[in-house]
């Protein structure tokens, strides 16, 4: 029999914590000889405070606080002093109750209270700090508060916590000790660890007090990284602290960008109006004009116009066509520079791909195509040329979007635009007439001007007779004046809603139209006018194709609004399915757009699983058929007719249930994922690979909807993953899928001019020469790719992703809303609702200018972006630089610095257009 080792052997197994101490030691080498010394020493302090000779007292605690502290506090392992008072942890403690009260009490209590830190588990270290002596709490090193810290909060919170009133004389205590952790932190680099316990203690007014010129940018940069981690209502406190801070040290700049992200109209007012300088306050109307915000300044100011035009963007078209001649890319593209046809391998006597050449749909195509590439240019070969007749190589539809691609040409030049566009407004052609006025609606987009021209122009045919004139007065007041939330705007379009004369397209246009105006402000003139159409139309409308763009209007009323969203819920409970349904989840999300909300995700998640009953969808036909065979037995005679109309019934059930599916609970639920996600990188990584996973195992609706899903998460950001996915989706052998993939790779890449994606969609164009619906997706998407040769971008983040514009998403939420019928809004006549995306697009541009807004070109250095959140020391913020002179094209992801110190950016941020100040202290 073997014999039973130490480690079997039962009377050895240690009972107590002390054994185990002892236990441990005896495993450990060998002592030196000045450790040895260091532990008798140590003994023998211990063994004095045993004795009842109280003289002996301060002598043995003094040198037990002396060793203590001159122990470096290393982070591999316990320091010597403390590892060897370990055993005694029990000790000093009974030796603490007996020793009278007095100062070696207190030293007693500091001693317990640093040995709590490595041995007690229940907040002994802050217990004994409370009654020692309360001296500098630095001295017993960082470890030591940091572990304090932790102990601190964890009490706060159990006091508040506890029922009936908190007891005051503890929270003075605790009050007390804050007051002298959060210092020590802020001038030993530990500045996240006092904004910690600030914020688990709810007391962030505290920083005022104690945030210094040297430390404040770093808190600052802290507390705003942790903003979209925190629920409400703590966010909006986050941002609020922040905000006072960087205005205490007059950084305006950083606090109108927070003062955007908290979308709160009287904070940002407050904020313009409290900065002097007047060279700030343009750099302030840059920011503001970039996120489409304006606010009514009192024309006492003696700049007050020149403010008022930055921020109308009234000078964006000189700006961004300084920016192309800068980079010599003036010069008209046709489609044909886009499509690349040369490369395909065309037959003889046929054009693109194998098609007619004068095929409408391809026509239709290069309108478009013509109309995004030489977006802002102002020039192009198609439509401005002299005795130009392309718009009459188009019919009907085609007609009105080949006019209004005029618009997108001559985007945001309002006074050279309209003059251009107006003899198309005496046009015979109602189809050329509504596409003028849609242009006109489409050069005033994201530019605000004193004279109103759009709404002097549009307004008389609003109420027009025909609805194809309404159609392009309606959509294009909705694009100039969105997010302006106009009021007299909005009552312009609402009793559109309420004319008999509407058809469904028109309402569903004119609620899109009023969403855009009204995007993120809750207004509750358009949600009641929305809500009471829901409720008042007649069911068989509803069904209508046209009736999502009501859902979408609501949404889009609410855009990132979250809670406010409760009461609008609760209203649409009495509209019918299937938009019912449909418009809940669509409303929902659109609340929580861009916020990262992970249960919002889970419950959307929950949704996209369930399994959806065949036999549901025919319910309601099952019951129209047995109520006309009742009527069938009642009139015999008239069964021939009764059989014809079952078999006309059966064919439009056939078709509902075609379309129905872009109607889902479920595809409203897989947009809602990418549209919460989003707002930051790990839910976005995330988000790409969940939806991997509802492509292969969900339902059609959610396999649908997956590829423009995965376009939302990554617009003008072509991923290598993203573009491969898509890649595979666009040869899927549904055509929905298909579809919405070829638009998907035109969203994720617009405005990049990717070279690889433009050789991909080349090999579609070659795969799907016959297909005329997927060829005139593909070539939609090669304009997206080359959108403004190249310098725009639909990327609704900026200002470093730290900014969300209501606006931008609002436009592409309404062109991705339009993707899920595709067949009979894009490919059918509806086509015109791609300019849509208007609003969206944006210079990805850098300029700077001098004091006196002169464009003065400086040397900056352009690299990815580097996350500095909480890094010691002055970190880089930008990697794999490359140094340029302004103006520049900034990709997504991608950062600039000035590469001077002769001047110093009024705006931190630089990106778009930034003011340039003389460094003082430059030699």
């Amino acid at each position: 029999m073997a014999p039973v080792t130490s480690k079997e052997t039962p009377a050895e197994k240690p009972t107590n914590e002390k054994d185990k101490v002892e236990k441990k030691e005896e495993k450990e080498p060998e002592l030196t000889d000045e450790d040895k010394q260091l532990l008798d020493e140590l003994n023998l302090c211990v063994e004095r405070l045993k004795e009842d000779d109280s003289s002996l007292y301060h002598s043995a605690l003094e040198i037990l606080r002396t060793k203590i502290r001159s122990s470096t506090a290393s982070l591999t392992s316990v320091p010597k002093p403390l590892k060897f008072l370990r055993p005694h942890y029990g000790t000093l403690k009974e030796i603490y109750e007996k020793i009278p009260d007095g100062r070696n009490k207190k030293f007693c209590a500091d001693i317990v209270s640093v040995l709590g830190m490595t041995m007690s588990e229940e907040r002994e270290c802050l217990k004994y700090r409370l009654v020692g002596t309360q001296e500098e709490i630095g001295s017993w090193g960082h470890e030591y508060v940091r572990h304090l810290s932790g102990e601190v909060a964890s009490e706060w919170k159990e006091i508040m916590d506890a029922e009936g009133e908190p007891d005051a004389k503890k929270l003075d205590a605790l009050g007390n000790l804050i007051e002298d952790i959060v210092p020590y932190n802020m001038k030993h680099n530990g500045e996240t660890d006092a904004c910690d316990l600030l914020m688990e203690i709810n007391k962030l007014e505290l920083l005022d007090k104690f945030v210094e010129k040297s430390t404040f940018s770093r808190v600052c940069l802290y507390l705003t990284s942790c903003v979209p981690y925190t629920p409400d209502p703590e966010n909006i406190t986050l941002l609020k602290t922040t905000i006072r801070l960087f205005r205490n040290f007059d950084r305006y700049a950083e606090a109108m960008r927070l003062a955007l992200q908290l979308n709160d109209m009287d904070v940002i007012t407050e904020l313009f109006q409290s900065c002097k300088d007047p060279i700030m306050q343009k750099q302030l109307s840059f920011i503001l004009g970039r996120q489409q915000v304006f606010l009514e300044l009192n024309d006492e100011l003696d700049e007050t116009e020149e403010l008022n035009e930055i921020m109308s963007n009234t000078h964006l078209n000189s700006n961004f066509l300084t920016l192309a001649r800068e980079l010599d890319i003036m010069d008209p593209k046709t489609p044909d520079d886009i499509y690349k046809t040369h490369l395909e391998n065309n037959r003889p006597g046929l054009g693109p791909s194998g098609s007619n050449v004068d095929s409408a749909r391809m026509n239709l195509a290069s309108s478009y195509v013509n109309g995004l590439v030489n977006a802002g240019f102002g020039q192009d070969k198609l439509l401005t040329a002299e005795d130009s007749k392309w718009i009459y190589k188009n019919k009907d539809h085609g007609m009105l979007a080949a006019t209004a691609s005029l618009g997108l040409v001559l985007l945001w030049d309002v006074d050279g635009g309209l003059t251009q566009i107006d003899k198309y407004l005496y046009s015979s052609e109602d189809y050329i007439k509504s596409g003028a006025l849609l242009a006109c609606g489409i050069v005033n987009s994201g530019v605000r001007n004193d004279c109103d021209p759009a709404l002097a122009l549009l307004s008389d045919y609003v109420l027009h007779n025909s609805n194809v004139m309404r159609v392009g007065s309606i959509l294009g007041l909705g694009l100039a004046y969105a997010g302006s939330n106009r009021e007299d705007i909005i009552s312009l379009l609402l009793p559109v809603m309420a004319d008999s004369k509407s058809n469904m397209e028109v309402v569903g246009i004119t609620a899109l139209a009023c969403g855009l105006v009204s995007v993120g402000s809750c207004n509750s003139e358009v949600t009641s006018g929305l809500l009471q159409t829901l409720i008042e139309r007649p069911e068989s409308e509803l069904k209508d194709t046209y009736a999502r763009y009501i859902a979408l209007a609501l949404g889009l009323a609410v855009l990132g609004k979250q809670e406010a969203v409760e009461a609008i819920l609760a209203a649409l409970e009495v509209v019918p399915e299937p938009l019912k349904g449909f418009a809940r989840i669509l409303v929902d999300v659109c609340a929580y757009a861009g916020t990262g909300n992970v249960l919002k995700i889970q419950e959307m998640l929950h949704i996209c699983s369930e399994v959806v009953n065949k036999d549901e969808g025919n319910e309601e036909s099952s019951g129209d058929a047995k109520s006309s065979d009742k009527k069938a037995g009642e009139s015999s005679s008239k069964s021939s007719s009764s059989s014809s109309s079952k078999k006309d019934s059966k064919s439009d059930e056939k078709k509902k249930s075609k379309t129905d599916w872009g109607m889902s609970r479920q595809a409203a639920a897989v947009l809602g994922i990418a549209l919460v996600a989003m707002g930051e990188e790990i839910g976005s990584e995330m988000a790409f690979r969940t939806f991997g996973h509802m492509f292969r195992y969900g339902e059609p609706s959610v396999r649908r909807t997956v590829p423009l899903a995965l376009s939302l998460i990554s617009v003008s950001n072509p991923q290598l993953p993203v573009l491969d996915t898509l890649s595979k989706f666009s040869h899927d052998s549904d055509n929905d899928v298909s579809h919405n993939a070829i638009f998907g790779m035109g969203l994720v890449g617009s405005g990049t001019n990717n070279a690889r994606l433009a050789q991909m969609l080349r090999n579609l164009a070659v795969y799907y020469s016959k297909d005329a619906s997927n060829l005139f997706l593909v070539r939609l998407s090669q304009g997206l790719v080359h959108l403004g040769k190249g310098t725009l971008t639909l990327q609704p983040f900026h200002s470093d992703r730290q900014l969300l514009s209501p606006v931008a998403l609002g436009s592409l939420l309404s062109v991705i809303i339009s993707f899920l019928d595709v067949k009979n809004i894009i490919l059918g006549k509806s086509h015109y609702m791609l300019y849509s995306i208007v609003p969206a697009i944006q210079p990805r541009m850098l300029v700077t200018f001098d004091e006196n807004l002169q464009p003065l070109p400086v040397s900056v250095r352009v690299g990815q972006a580097v996350d500095v959140v909480g890094q010691a020391g002055k970190p880089k913020t930008i990697t794999g630089f490359q140094t340029h002179t302004t103006p520049v094209l900034l990709a997504y992801g991608e950062r600039a610095e000035l590469a001077t110190e002769e001047y110093l950016p009024l705006n931190p941020v630089v990106e778009g257009f930034v003011i340039l100040r003389k460094n003082p202290d430059y030699e």
